[in-house]
C-alpha cells in the first residue's frame, strides 16, 4: 500500500510539473495502447476458418459453384487472400468435402486431400508411410461419417508394395463397412454409394471401382452395380410411374378447376383421367419426299401463288432404231453341218422389219432425311368425366315449398342440355391436347348424383328452422296477448280506483259538511264548543287536504286514504 501510495503522490507530481504538450503526448500514447489492446483481444477472439480444400482455386466458375453449393447446405463461406475457400469448423469442411466430392465439384487438377500432407517426426520410411495410411484411413472415414444418414464406418485401405515387373504387382484395394443411422436410405441410395466411392477413388492412388468393396453392417455388398441392373430397373419403373401420376395430376387439376368454375364443383366432383406413355427412347431415321418448289408463297397475300411441282428433270434422252432385211442365222464354217434347230431353218433369208424406240427422263426429286431419337411420348389419353344437373324446390301458388307424404320436400330434377355436354367434351379435348389418331377419347356424362343423404339433411334443417320459426311466433303472438291484457288491466284498474277515490272523496265532504253544520248550529245556538289540539290539527289538516285537493286530486286521494285508515 505505501508503494502504490508513493507511486501515485509521485505520478501526481510529475503530472502537476508537466506542461500542456507532454500531458497531450502522454495522453495520445495511452490512448494508442488501449486501441491496441482492442484490436488485439477483436482478432483473437473472432472465430478461425478451416479450409474446406487445402489448395487455392483460381478458376472463378469452379470456386462460384463450389461457394453456392456450400451456401445451399447453409453454412457460411470465406474467401481468403489467395483464393482457398473456409468454412467455420473443421467438421463442416470434412462434410461439405465429401459433398462436393460425391457431385463432381472438384475442379480438375485440385488435390482435396492435400490436407492429408501432415509432417511427422519420424525416423524411417516405413514410419512414414504407416503413419501417412493411417491418417488417410482416419480422413477418409471423417468424410464418410459427414455423409448424411451415416453413423459410423470402418475403413480397411491397402496399398501393396511395389513390385519390379507390373504383371506382378498387386493392385490398391478397399474396403468400407458403413453403419447407417436408424431410418437411413444408405443401403438403398446408390448415388451417396457412388459418392462414397469416389472419395475413395480420389483418397488413394490408383484405386479402381473394382477393386472397392462397401457394405453394411449386415454384409450386404452394396457397391456391386451388376447386382443390382434388375434393383436399377425396378427403380426407374417406379420413376416412370412417378412421373405419369404427376402428368395425370397436372392434367386432371387443370381440367377439373375449368369446369369447377363454369358448373360448380359441387356438380362436378371428380375426373378420371388416363395416360398411357411410352417410356422407351428410340432412334428413328425417315426419308420423307416432297414437292420442289418453284417459287414460294408471297407474304401477305391473300391466296397462295405458290408453284409446286412433282420433280424437275435433270436429263432425257430418245432413241429411234430402224431395222429392215433379212435376219442372220449363223450356220458355221463352211463344209460343216449347221446346228441350227429344224424350227429356225424355215426362218432362215426371211425378210422382216424392226422398229425400236427408247425414251429415258432423269427427274429429281425433293426429299429430307430426318434422324432423331425419340424420347417418351404420350401413346393415348382417356378422359371421362360426370356433370350432375340442377335441383329445385317445388313452391305452390302461395310461394310455399310442397311437402310430401312422406314429410320431405318435393324437389324438380333439370338435366344438361346434349348442346352442353358437347361444348364441354371439346372444352376438355383442347385442354387435354386430344389427338384423334393415337386413340385419344374423351367422355362427358350426365348422370344424377345420389343426393339422398343431403336432401334429407336438408329437409331436417328446414323443418327444424320452420319448427323454430313457429315457436318465436307463437311465443310473439302470446306475449302481444299479455300486454294488451295488461294494457286493459290496467285500464280496468284505473277506472276503478278513480270511481273509489271519488266515493271517498264524497264520503269525506259530507262528514266534513255535517261537522261544518254542526260547529256552525253549535255556534248559532251560543253554545261553547271547545276543541282540543287533537282536533284543531285535524281542522287544519282536512283545510290543507281540501285545498290541495283542487290542485293535486291523486295526491290528495292518497292523504285521504291515510286519514280513512288511521280513523
Amino acid at each position: 500500500m505505501d508503494f502504490l501510495r508513493k507511486l501515485l503522490e509521485q505520478v501526481k507530481s510529475l503530472w502537476g510539473k508537466w506542461g500542456l504538450i507532454q500531458k497531450l503526448v502522454l495522453g495520445g500514447i495511452a490512448a494508442a495502447v488501449i486501441m491496441g489492446i482492442v484490436a488485439l483481444v477483436s482478432v483473437s477472439s473472432s472465430p478461425s476458418m478451416v479450409p474446406v480444400i487445402d489448395a487455392p482455386i483460381t478458376d472463378e466458375e469452379a470456386r462460384d459453384r463450389i461457394i453456392t453449393r456450400i451456401n445451399e447446405a447453409g453454412y457460411k463461406t470465406g474467401l481468403s487472400a489467395n483464393g482457398t475457400i473456409m468454412v467455420a469448423d473443421e467438421g463442416t469442411a470434412k462434410r461439405m468435402r465429401g459433398i462436393l466430392i460425391r457431385e463432381d465439384l472438384i475442379p480438375r487438377g485440385t488435390d482435396p486431400w492435400a490436407i492429408f500432407d501432415r509432417e511427422r517426426w519420424t525416423i524411417t520410411d516405413f514410419d512414414r508411410n504407416v503413419n501417412f495410411l493411417r491418417a488417410q484411413q482416419d480422413m477418409v472415414k471423417d468424410h464418410i461419417k459427414a455423409v448424411d444418414g451415416i453413423d459410423d464406418a470402418k475403413v480397411s485401405i491397402v496399398i501393396p508394395k511395389d513390385r519390379l515387373l507390373a504383371s506382378e504387382q498387386n493392385p490398391v484395394s478397399a474396403s468400407v463397412t458403413l453403419i447407417p443411422s436408424p431410418g437411413s436410405d444408405v443401403s438403398e441410395n446408390r448415388k451417396k454409394v457412388e459418392g462414397i466411392q469416389k472419395i475413395l477413388k480420389f483418397a488413394v492412388e490408383g484405386l479402381k471401382d473394382e477393386n472397392i468393396a462397401i457394405t453394411d453392417q449386415n454384409g450386404l455388398l452394396l457397391n456391386d452395380w451388376d447386382g443390382m441392373a434388375e434393383w436399377d430397373d425396378q427403380v426407374l419403373v417406379e420413376r416412370q410411374q412417378k412421373y405419369i401420376l404427376q402428368l395425370e395430376n397436372k392434367y386432371k387439376a387443370l381440367v377439373l378447376s375449368s369446369l369447377q368454375q363454369t358448373f360448380t364443383a359441387d356438380r362436378v366432383r371428380d375426373l378420371n383421367l388416363k395416360i398411357d406413355m411410352d417410356m422407351s427412347k428410340k432412334a428413328v431415321s425417315s426419308t420423307n419426299y416432297k414437292p420442289t418448289m418453284l417459287k414460294e408463297r408471297t407474304p401477305g397475300l391473300a391466296y397462295d401463288d405458290s408453284q409446286p411441282v412433282p420433280s424437275i428433270t435433270l436429263s432425257e434422252s430418245v432413241t429411234d432404231t430402224t431395222f429392215t432385211g433379212t435376219g442372220f442365222n449363223p450356220e458355221g464354217p463352211a463344209g460343216v453341218e449347221p446346228n441350227v434347230m429344224p424350227n429356225m431353218r424355215d426362218m432362215s433369208n426371211v425378210q422382216g422389219t424392226v422398229t425400236q424406240h427408247t425414251q429415258s427422263h432423269n427427274e429429281l426429286v425433293s426429299n429430307e432425311v430426318i434422324e432423331e431419337e425419340r424420347k417418351p411420348k404420350i401413346d393415348r389419353v382417356t378422359v371421362s368425366v360426370n356433370i350432375d344437373g340442377t335441383w329445385e324446390l317445388k313452391h305452390d301458388v302461395k310461394g310455399n315449398p310442397v311437402i310430401l307424404p312422406n314429410n320431405s320436400l318435393e324437389r324438380e330434377y333439370t338435366p344438361v342440355d346434349p348442346p352442353v355436354l358437347r361444348e364441354t367434351q371439346s372444352l376438355v379435348q383442347d385442354a387435354i391436347g386430344f389427338d384423334a389418331a393415337r386413340g385419344d377419347s374423351v367422355t362427358v356424362t350426365n348422370i344424377p348424383f345420389d343426393r339422398t343423404r343431403e336432401f334429407s339433411d336438408l329437409d331436417a334443417a328446414f323443418f327444424r328452422k320452420r319448427n323454430i320459426q313457429n315457436t318465436i311466433l307463437f311465443f310473439l303472438l302470446g306475449l302481444a296477448v299479455l300486454l294488451i291484457a295488461f294494457v286493459i288491466f290496467r285500464i280496468v284498474s284505473k277506472a276503478i280506483e278513480r270511481q273509489r277515490l271519488a266515493a271517498e272523496e264524497a264520503l269525506a265532504r259530507e262528514r266534513q259538511a255535517a261537522r261544518e253544520r254542526a260547529m256552525l248550529e253549535a255556534e248559532q245556538e251560543g253554545v261553547e264548543v271547545s276543541m282540543s289540539v287533537e282536533e284543531r290539527k285535524r281542522m287544519e289538516l282536512q283545510e290543507n287536504v281540501i285545498s290541495m285537493a283542487k290542485d293535486h286530486p291523486e295526491d290528495a286521494a292518497a292523504l285521504i286514504r291515510t286519514w280513512l285508515l288511521e280513523d
